[in-house]
């Protein structure tokens, strides 16, 4: 909502944007056009190390003599109009002090004129820092592993007898991944998300004969983009500021399986050094003279098409051909609902313990009804579907009102209307049989909602007075 349609005076917007500004954790720094600083925030202070007096009415260069007029981001912004997003540098500030930035340098145009900049800026060693601070965990992890000879691949649980399905699909897919499990090729894997991917792979893992080594899983979309490479990769002291000798995922992965997913989010350029790693064999730690032969299965993962992602050149040709020595598609659930009755069994047995409870199945009604669903978020949202009525369950069978409201708005009305033409015979004019139908819907739903109006056209997905109305013209009795 428009606040100043409340008659706000301006003020009150200054004091609001001013209030933002001072307690965000990330530097704001603003610059007229010729580059000297008209606002310089808290966050921006503390992370420069500029103190907020010195900043304003400095030139930038002068804040920041190790750059020169073609290195800073915002004199480039000023010169170009054009944003500069997720730019990495080590800086020296005016009083001899390193400073390690990732910005984003944004123009500020008014009426086709550059008046300014804005550079918004975060302390980057403390990203890494934190970054590395989870490989560390990971690596001593491992080692404690090592220490007490216990299996390594703690994060794989899943075999492929927790592939749940007896359709073609799936048992072809499960056919071709057993098949490939002991060999050392790479593997791409892609299908929707909540398909059930990284089930697939750990499944593979766990069939290998690298099941006793470490399984390392990374979502390469979970991580800014700068800092994909020291994770993978590694680092050694003094690459950066505040770097520290430390593996990379591949590294802590020897001996096992590396699972990339969501592998074209990363760079085109760190793509090509995955490839190179993929061919080679070794891996050379960010900063560090020497390399390191790592042995490693790649597996990666994508929620396109591998052909759709070459077209929308988001994955690099030969790194495709690299990993494409073996492609596995995994289905979306509407290609073998055939399978939604051994999940759901499945689902209700794993909540079962979970919650105490003792279900036995569910209704005719709620299988049809989720049969009719085309599950846009696949085997997950199935999952969650059947949590969520076995929280609400009070008897041994899953009823309709058990299930989530969206799921009575999609899945009860269509497959209800299926239903409908299916038992009401088509006798008389079209207007007599979609009576019917109104008639056979709306009497369900207003049994299943105990006479609750307002309840029942909530389902029904149309307002309270047109269900009262069609109640009134189809004499329904309630």
């Amino acid at each position: 909502m428009d606040l100043r349609l409340k008659g706000l005076p301006q003020e009150f917007y200054q004091k609001a944007l001013e209030i933002l500004l001072e307690n965000i954790d990330w530097g704001v720094q603003i610059t007229d056009k010729d580059g000297y600083t008209i606002y310089y925030n808290k966050a921006s202070s503390q992370i420069d190390g500029i103190p907020i007096d010195e900043a304003i009415g400095k030139h930038v260069l002068a804040m920041f003599p190790s750059l020169s007029n073609r290195e800073s981001t915002i004199l480039k912004v000023l010169r170009t109009g054009e944003p500069v997003v997720g730019h990495e540098q080590e800086i020296t500030n005016c009083y001899g002090q390193k400073v390690s930035l990732f910005t984003i340098t944004l123009p500020i145009v008014i009426d086709g004129e550059i008046c300014g900049a804005i550079d918004i800026s975060k302390n980057l060693s403390e990203i890494k820092n934190l970054m590395t601070k989870v490989i560390d965990l990971r690596e001593e992890v491992r080692n404690n592993r090592k220490k007490s000879a216990v299996k390594e691949n703690e994060e794989a649980y899943y075999t492929f007898d927790d592939i749940i399905g007896e359709s073609k699909v799936i048992t072809e897919l499960k056919c071709k991944a057993q098949k490939i499990a002991k060999s050392n090729s790479p593997v791409f894997v892609y299908g929707e998300t909540g398909t059930g991917k990284e089930l697939l792979v750990q499944a593979i893992h766990n069939a290998s004969t690298r099941k006793n080594g470490p399984f390392i899983a990374q979502n390469c979309a979970a991580l800014p983009e700068n800092l994909m490479e020291s994770i993978l990769f590694g680092t050694v002291k003094g690459s950066f500021t505040g770097a520290e000798n430390r593996p990379g995922l591949v590294e802590l992965a020897d001996g096992g399986t590396l699972f990339l997913d969501e592998i074209t989010s990363l760079s085109l350029d760190l793509q090509a050094k995955l490839l190179r790693f993929l061919q080679e064999g070794y891996i050379r730690r960010i900063g560090d003279s020497k390399v390191r032969k790592v042995d490693v299965r790649v597996i990666a993962a994508s929620n396109i098409s591998p052909y759709e992602a070459l077209e929308k050149k988001i994955l690099r040709p030969d790194l495709f051909y690299r990993l494409s020595t073996i492609v596995l598609y995994v289905p979306p659930l509407r290609e073998r609902k055939s399978d939604i009755p051994l999940l759901v069994k499945y689902f209700i047995k794993e909540f079962n313990w979970q919650l105490g409870k003792d279900i036995k199945g569910i209704s005719e009604e709620v299988e049809r009804a989720l049969m009719s669903l085309s599950w846009p978020g696949n085997v997950r949202e199935l999952k969650g579907v059947i949590e969520y009525a076995a929280n609400f369950c009070e008897g041994e069978i899953i009823q309709l009102h058990d299930l989530p409201d969206h799921i009575l708005r999609n899945a009860f009305i269509e497959g209800e209307k299926e239903i409908a033409v299916d038992t009401i015979g088509i006798e008389g004019d079209l207007r007599s049989f979609l009576a019917k139908v109104e008639y056979e819907l709306i009497t369900k739903t207003l049994k299943k909602t105990n006479g609750n109006i307002s309840r029942a056209a909530e389902i029904l997905g149309i307002p309270r007075q047109t269900l009262q109305y069609k109640i009134k013209m189809l004499k329904i009795n309630i």
